[in-house]
């Protein structure tokens, strides 16, 4: 394993930032470190690269421990590479200087500074200031000194969330093509899940400095572990669900649960169900009644489809994804379906529970 943890926490004063926090990466996977705002990801990323310093846990780099209890690694002897948010650069130094910086002195030195502008195709603006670039060619750069003394594991902390959106999403492009082209290890911290799913090879959630759940992005998106996971990682709704012995039945749909749930009053027993897997048709007059009814009360238009709540008639809403042929007026009453192929996901007390 390129980085294992296990078991790390820290807190500052009474806040526990991290805490049972465990996870390995693989050589040449990237890892996506997902979460909102103060869930403790960076303080993860800071713990790792040496900046702070757990209460607990171990930290094995290469298979070389960097910290345990009585060992601690300093950063600059660690074989990580870090690209923070906002780049960083030196302001007074060249492309070329800022790439070499870190660089030990030598005749490998001026390859390596080549080799790393080569690689985000900057080569050419190697004598150019910090200031005579855009933003993305100066997170180019940050990426290049990063990469310039060819570490085991490279750290991104949200780097491109300082970039307006048109030019986020061509810099994510092409860092991403470079780290995969060269199977670069890399731990992702980012905040934004459609990020996290297009980046990582594996996804970790995290809540209040633990991680809720750790999968690949289709697993994450489509067996979320937790309500928190679902309701953090796309749209989705919660419908009730009764158990008739047999099967988990809702308003929109049922699935087959031989088993048994646990007995009493505090059982919360409900569905997940994302817009996809509904769709919405007006009730044609005189027409078969397949699904449920209910009355269109929001309509968001998203380009090339639309998003459409609708109320059913328990006083439940879900939201219906529909293409942007299909618009609908509010107030239309209309039939909610499950989509062929499309299922429910159930969850017991807030976790889902699995066949």
């Amino acid at each position: 394993m390129a980085l294992e943890c296990h078991g790390l926490a820290k807190s500052f004063g009474e806040v526990q930032a991290v805490r049972e926090f465990s996870l390995s990466v693989p050589f040449g996977q990237i890892m996506a470190l997902l979460g909102p705002s103060g869930c403790g990801k960076t303080t993860a990323l800071r713990l790792i690269a040496g900046f702070e310093s757990p209460d607990a846990g171990t930290i094995v780099l290469d298979g070389q421990p960097v910290w345990h209890e009585g060992k601690n690694v300093p950063p600059d002897k660690r074989p990580v590479g870090i690209v923070f948010q906002e780049g960083a650069l030196f302001p007074h130094m060249t492309v070329e200087q800022n790439v070499g910086y870190g660089l030990k002195r030598g005749a490998a030195r001026p390859q390596r500074v080549r080799q790393a502008l080569e690689l985000v195709g900057l080569e050419s603006y190697a004598q150019r200031m910090p200031h005579q670039l855009s933003g993305g060619q100066q997170q180019r750069v940050a990426l290049a000194r990063a990469l310039a003394p060819q570490p085991r594991v490279l750290l991104l902390d949200e780097p491109f969330s300082n970039l307006d959106p048109g030019l986020r999403e061509q810099v994510r492009r092409d860092t991403l093509e470079i780290l995969r082209t060269h199977q670069v290890t890399a731990v992702f911290v980012t905040h934004d899940q459609d990020e996290a799913l297009l980046v990582g090879d594996q996804v970790a959630v995290m809540n209040q400095g633990r991680i809720e759940q750790l999968a690949t992005p289709e697993d994450i998106f489509h067996h979320p572990a937790s309500r928190f996971v679902a309701e953090f990682i796309g749209m989705v709704d919660f419908l009730p669900a009764d158990w008739d012995g047999r099967q988990v039945v809702t308003q929109v749909g049922s699935v087959d649960w031989p088993g048994e749930f646990p007995p009493g009053e505090n059982v919360d027993l409900e569905v997940m169900v994302r817009p996809d897997c509904l769709e919405c048709r007006p009730l044609a007059h005189g027409s078969e009644v397949t699904g449920i009814t209910g009355v269109i009360k929001e309509r968001e238009f998203r380009g090339a489809f639309y998003v459409y709540r609708v109320a059913l008639p328990t006083g439940h809403t879900v939201r219906c994804l529909q293409s942007h042929t299909e618009e609908y007026p509010v107030g239309e009453a209309v039939e909610v379906t499950l989509r062929s192929g499309h299922g429910l996901r159930p969850f017991l007390n807030g976790q889902a529970i699995d066949h």
